[in-house]
């Protein structure tokens, strides 16, 4: 099991988790994950699982269409950050993007068809 720390762009907010090895990544088809271009864990993680610090009202959320799915960002540098799902509510995936010792680059992708669900 390994510890990971991630972080929007400008710092103010920060996510930890345990997990396997990441080895992959997975990308959705759904019109917001198309447009964010984000590499999500091809996992999720239970709330208690995840730890969030955000420094005072820079964690926002964006819901859309059936309004189950959060997505969360940082509103003062924008970097979205992890989302709690759709299909699994109350579990989270991360933008593997926002932790510095994944490569997302070199992963592997799983495509998931999220415009059909």
């Amino acid at each position: 099991m390994c510890r990971y720390s991630g972080s929007c762009h400008c710092g103010d907010i920060i996510f930890r988790f345990s997990a396997d090895e990441i080895t992959d990544a997975l990308r959705c088809t759904c019109s917001i994950c198309r447009r964010k271009g984000a590499a999500l864990s091809n996992f999720t993680i239970p709330p208690d699982g995840l730890e969030v610090v955000a420094r005072e009202g820079t964690l926002s959320s964006y819901k859309f269409g059936t309004k189950t799915a959060t997505h969360h960002f940082c509103n003062r540098c924008g970097i979205f950050t992890f989302v709690e799902t759709r299909l699994n509510p109350g579990q989270y995936r991360v933008n593997l993007g926002c932790i510095d010792e994944v490569d997302i680059f070199v992963l592997p992708v799983i495509v998931f068809d999220g415009t059909t669900i």
